[in-house]
C-alpha cells in the first residue's frame, strides 16, 4: 500500500504555510516544501519563504538547497524531496508536502520517473548546435519521425524541449511520448489527502496579494535582489526569472520606478494565481477550503479533521 502523506496547494499567498505549521503540529509532522523558487538560497523576501520563527516551530525541508545561479528541475525535486518524504515517514512522522508549483507535486506524488539526465553532455551540446544550424522547423521535422504525437504539440521555436524530446529517444530508445504514457500508468507514489486553498471570492484572493507585495516591498525585497545582483548572480539567471525578482531587476537598473515594479508584481502575481487555480482544478479528489475574506484556520483544521477520521476510521488530529 502506498504511504500517506497530506498536501496543502493552492495560489500564491492562500496560507499555505500557516496551515502547514497548524496540521504538522497536530499531526507530528514535518513539512517539505514545494515552490520553485524557495530551494533557492539568499531568495525570502521575494518567495515568502517560511521564517526562522516558523521553521523553529515545525521542521522544514527542501528549502534553500540550491544555489542562486543554478538551474533546478522538477527531476532534481523529485529525486531531493522524494528522499526528504522517505527519511520522514522512516522516523514515524507524516510528510506535509506544502507549496504551490504544481508540476513538482504532481511528479513527486505520481512517482514520476523523468528520463536519464546524467546523459552525455556532448550529446546534449550536438543536437543544440544542430538545433542552431538548421533551425527549429527542421529540427522539429526530425523529432516528427519518431514521434510525431510530440512534435504535433511543439512549435519550431521551442528549442529546449524539441532538444529535449529527441536527447531522450537517442538515449534510451523509447519516445518521449511514450515514456510520459508509462509514468502515467504507473501506481501512485504515495497516498495522498490533497488540500488546495482558495478564496470564494476571486476580489479577495487579489487583495491578499497586493497586500503581501507590499508587505515584501516594506520587508526589503529590493535590498534582497540588489544583494544578489552586487554577489554576481546574472539577472538571465533562472532564479532571478521568479516573480518579484525579475520586476525589481528593471527598477534597479533604473528602467522602471519602484512603484512600477510594484505594480507589476501585483499584476503578474495575480497572472499567476489564475495559472495555479487552473492546474489544480484538475485534481478532482482534493478537499477544497475556500476562504471568505480572511483565512479561517481553526474551521479548516476541523473539517480537515473529520475527513481524516473518515479515512482512517478514527480520531487522528490532536488539539
Amino acid at each position: 500500500m502506498a504511504e500517506k502523506v497530506i498536501v496543502i496547494a493552492g495560489p500564491t499567498a492562500t496560507g499555505k504555510t500557516r496551515l502547514g505549521i497548524e496540521l504538522a503540529l497536530r499531526l507530528g509532522g514535518e513539512i517539505v516544501s514545494a515552490d520553485s523558487m524557495q530551494v533557492y538560497r539568499g531568495m525570502d523576501i521575494g518567495t515568502a519563504k517560511a521564517t526562522a520563527e516558523e521553521r523553529a516551530l515545525v521542521p522544514h525541508h527542501m528549502l534553500d538547497v540550491a544555489e542562486p545561479w543554478e538551474d533546478y528541475s522538477a527531476a532534481r525535486y523529485v529525486r531531493e524531496a522524494g528522499a526528504c518524504c522517505r527519511d520522514i515517514l522512516d522516523r514515524g512522522k507524516l510528510p506535509l508536502l506544502v507549496g504551490g508549483t504544481g508540476l513538482y507535486l504532481d511528479s513527486l506524488l505520481t512517482g514520476r520517473s523523468f528520463a536519464p539526465r546524467q546523459e552525455d553532455a556532448a550529446l546534449r551540446e550536438r543536437l543544440s548546435a544542430e538545433y542552431e544550424a538548421l533551425g527549429g522547423q527542421a529540427m522539429l521535422d526530425r523529432l516528427r519521425q519518431t514521434d510525431p504525437e510530440r512534435a504535433a504539440r511543439l512549435h519550431p521555436a521551442d528549442k529546449r524541449r524539441i532538444v529535449r524530446a529527441l536527447e531522450i529517444y537517442q538515449l534510451t530508445g523509447v519516445t518521449a511520448t511514450e515514456h510520459d504514457r508509462q509514468t502515467r500508468l504507473a501506481p501512485p507514489r504515495y497516498e495522498a489527502l490533497r488540500l488546495v486553498l482558495n478564496f470564494a471570492d476571486r476580489a479577495a484572493l487579489y487583495r491578499r496579494i497586493d497586500s503581501r507585495v507590499d508587505a515584501m516591498e516594506a520587508a526589503g525585497l529590493f535590498e534582497e535582489v540588489a544583494g544578489l545582483l552586487e554577489g554576481g548572480l546574472s539577472p538571465d539567471s533562472t532564479a532571478m526569472q521568479a516573480i518579484g525578482y525579475k520586476e525589481a531587476v528593471l527598477a534597479l537598473e533604473g528602467q522602471i520606478s519602484r512603484e512600477e515594479a510594484l505594480a507589476l508584481i501585483k499584476q503578474n502575481s495575480r497572472r499567476y494565481a489564475k495559472r495555479q487555480l487552473t492546474w489544480f482544478r484538475r485534481w478532482e479528489d482534493a478537499l477544497r477550503i475556500d476562504w471568505p475574506e480572511e483565512p479561517d484556520f481553526p474551521a479548516a483544521l476541523e473539517r480537515i479533521g473529520r475527513e481524516l477520521e473518515r479515512r482512517a476510521g478514527e480520531r487522528i488530529m490532536t488539539e
